[in-house]
């Protein structure tokens, strides 16, 4: 290799030779580095490493190193390192078989090309090693992403599933990686490893910054497992090992967390597990599976057209919708006024169309309906119906309708003042009944407020099916935000932490776009209610709650910062029908206009307002906190 520059002290440093000005001495010296650096034991091995880590994150899709035998170099030093642990533990080497993974896995997350390259480089085994837990969670984390990457692409595909056990291995991890952070890294403070720590925080960090990372890294762990998972789960010859029971059952829970809320994690899996007919009997047939995606489906989460996509699925299938259809339609019955929901165009459309065909499949014998759910299906087509009707029905005469139903509304706020909570939900139903179907923001509001009157009359059930009418009625979908508030605290009620999370996350994200005066946060604070329940699912939601259960509380030597496992009293936690609601309750139900004139179609509200990310507001907004009455 060419000399060093004069002034370092270094013969052969990688980064004298990156600044060589001769094209080709530059290659032949790179090539000379990659073959040379496994055999050497000198000192400060390290600093070429994290370089190249910089390089291959910065630009994954140049060629030239893979060109020039960094996977190769990688793959030996990551064998060095399992089989030399004299060698691992001396200087700081111990970082290496982190860096060379993470490396192998920024080359071949974009480019087939060189993911084959990395195949043929030998890179799978040492991975498969790191996979296993052969050094710690840190190495299977980049690990499981590199196999993830190369597992992506058919022409790689075959090599990494001829390693029978990553199928195997990668299951274990998605079900047991919470835990294992937890018990390795999180609950302990003073036992941390240093070099974990330095990674975790780049030095810049102390204890909370460091547990914050970690629960980050851990959910990565555990949805980068789920991603691999996912691409055995393509190839139906893999879904006997995939459907299994226990794993199953665990899919709906495994969620991201408010750290990695970018990935579809179980709900992804489930989608793809249903794709397929075995997967979709396996799905039908697992105890608490359905009523987990229904919970999914009628949420703010946004995974929502992936727990629709398997409902629909399920109930298409001859085999499985009979196992399904009781619980699935009373959700997808709610849902049907969606129009677009992602990428999926008339959503509400395709909904009524597999109802009505569940319907049509009991008079052949293929299924059997409850009576129930028949007349759940049969108001929905009727409603339907209703809306065509209509079309052909003076403006008059509709107006006339509305007015009535605006009468009958009345009527109902005026019970729900003077406390006949039953009689008001009667009235908004009647108000229902001659509404015009396409008045949608009247009926936005007749059903948040009868959402309103269940919550009071502790039927949370009835809440969220009105609650979620609303949200599929409103435009933008999802984004009314006292339904958003009603929902919450029916998924509060019924002890479903994640969902009640979400929308109240939503919920104050709305009252900062909102002119209502009610709603709107004055300076910008947020409402002691919502900050309340906020903080009491993410506790109950929190990722490491059931390792903190199973295990043990955290055990540190002073602050170790936002502890979401430690016990905390919820005494000035208030039910919805006891918390202080008015404004958010019999308020609405005088004339609420619900005016959205503001937002003249929906691109334009996209382009002012923008969904805050999770991770802020977990670590952000209790900053300001109103003392305002809600």
């Amino acid at each position: 290799m060419d000399k060093a520059s004069p002034d370092c002290p270094y013969p052969g440093c990688f980064f004298c030779v990156m600044k060589e000005g001769n094209p080709s001495k530059r290659r032949a010296s790179i090539l000379k580095f990659f073959r040379d650096l496994p055999s050497q034991d000198d000192d400060g091995q390290v600093l070429p490493i994290s370089g190249l880590w910089n390089t291959a994150m910065a630009h994954p899709n140049d060629p030239e190193f893979i060109e020039l035998g960094i996977f190769e170099c990688m793959s030996a030093l990551i064998w060095k390192g399992l089989k030399n642990r004299r060698w691992l533990s001396h200087d700081q080497n111990i970082y290496i078989p982190y860096y060379a993974a993470h490396i192998i896995g920024s080359y071949t997350m974009n480019m087939e090309e060189f993911a084959e390259s990395a195949v043929h480089a030998g890179v799978i085994p040492p991975l498969v090693e790191l996979l296993r837990g052969r050094l710690t969670w840190v190495e299977q984390r980049v690990a499981v992403r590199a196999l993830g990457h190369l597992a992506t692409y058919t022409s790689t595909f075959p090599s990494v599933a001829s390693h029978g056990e990553i199928l195997e291995v990668a299951i274990q991890l998605a079900m047991s990686s919470l835990e294992i952070v937890y018990s390795h890294f999180y609950q302990y403070v003073d036992r941390r490893l240093s070099y974990h720590c330095d990674l975790l925080t780049r030095g810049m960090g102390g204890v909370e910054m460091e547990s914050r990372k970690a629960e980050e890294w851990a959910s990565q762990l555990q949805c980068w497992s789920l991603q691999l998972i996912n691409c055995f789960a393509f190839k139906p010859e893999f879904l006997p090992t995939i459907c299994k029971p226990e794993f199953l059952v665990k899919l709906p829970g495994m969620w991201g967390g408010l750290v990695n809320e970018n990935s579809p994690a179980g709900i992804g899996l489930l989608r793809t597990i249903c794709h397929h007919k075995i997967g979709r009997g396996s799905v039908a047939s697992c105890p608490g599976i359905i009523e987990a995606l229904v919970n999914i489906a009628c949420s703010s989460d946004d995974w929502q057209y992936m727990a629709i996509d398997c409902l629909l699925w399920l109930l298409q299938d001859p085999s499985t919708c009979h196992k399904v259809i009781d619980k699935a339609v009373p959700a997808l019955v709610d849902l049907a006024e969606i129009t677009t929901l992602g990428d999926h165009k008339k959503l509400g459309d395709t909904i009524v169309n597999v109802l009505q065909e569940c319907l049509q499949s009991q008079g052949t014998g293929r299924s059997s309906v409850s009576n129930r759910t028949k007349e759940l299906i049969e108001e929905l087509l009727s409603s339907r119906q209703r809306l065509k009707w209509e079309k052909n029905i003076p403006k008059e005469d509709l107006h006339i309708k509305q007015a009535a139903a605006l009468v009958v509304k009345l009527e109902g706020n005026s019970l729900f003042s003077s406390g006949n909570i039953a009689g008001a939900a009667s009235k908004y139903s009647e108000a229902l009944s001659l509404c015009p179907m396409r008045s949608k923001k009247e009926r936005v509001v007749l059903y948040s407020n009868r959402a309103q009157c269940h919550l009071l009359l502790q039927q949370p059930l009835a809440a969220i099916s009105d609650a979620t009418r609303a949200l599929c009625l409103h435009n933008p979908l999802n984004c009314h935000a006292k339904s958003l508030w009603r929902r919450a605290q029916a998924y509060d009620m019924l002890g479903l932490a994640k969902e009640s999370l979400l929308d109240a996350i939503l919920f104050i994200n709305e009252c900062s776009q909102s002119n209502d005066p009610d709603l709107s946060l004055r300076q910008n604070k947020v409402p002691d209610y919502a900050e309340r329940l906020v903080k009491k699912q993410m506790r109950a939601a929190w990722l490491f709650r059931e390792a903190a259960i199973k295990l043990g509380g955290v055990h540190c030597e002073g602050d170790a910062g936002d502890m979401y496992g430690q016990d905390t009293d919820d005494s000035e936690w208030e039910t919805a029908s006891e918390s202080d609601i008015g404004n958010d309750g019999r308020d609405e139900m005088g004339d609420e206009d619900d005016d959205d004139s503001e937002w003249k179609n929906e691109d334009e509200r996209k382009a002012k307002f923008k969904k805050p990310s999770m991770k802020d507001i977990k670590h952000g907004f209790n900053v300001q906190v109103t003392e305002d009455e809600p």
